[in-house]
């Protein structure tokens, strides 16, 4: 019970985050989601710290890691919207915006998973 009310916890404080990072960042003159793209990005660096940290003589407990990676991260981090914001641009016949955001979402926070995970080792 305790594990569950950790990631609910944490979840809930990713989520008003993005949710606020959203609101300034998102652009609703050219519809770019960069809101959206800095949550990914900077989750996926955070998660990769986290992790590595986990990892690294168990830095962490597991609790900490469920409050932080599962919880907060996964809060932070949102597919969903992702995945929506593509199917946004694909019925807007913006292909540009499409294979831009798509690449660079997976390709950067990728990157900032092992950026984060290298930061830790060093």
């Amino acid at each position: 019970m305790k594990q569950l009310l950790l990631v609910f916890i944490g979840g809930g404080f990713g989520s008003v985050l993005r949710f606020i990072i959203a609101k300034y960042l998102n652009s609703s003159e050219n519809g770019i989601p960069y809101g959206t793209f800095a949550a990914n990005i900077i989750g996926s660096l955070l998660i990769g710290i986290i992790l590595g940290l986990a990892a690294k003589n168990n830095t962490l407990t597991e609790n900490q890691t469920l409050l932080l990676a599962t919880g907060f991260c996964g809060g932070f981090t949102t597919f969903s919207t992702f995945a929506y914001e593509n199917h946004v641009f694909l019925k807007t016949g913006d292909l540009t915006s499409f294979a831009l955001y798509t690449i660079a979402s997976f390709v950067i926070g990728f990157l900032a998973v092992f950026l984060g995970m290298y930061l830790v080792k060093a």
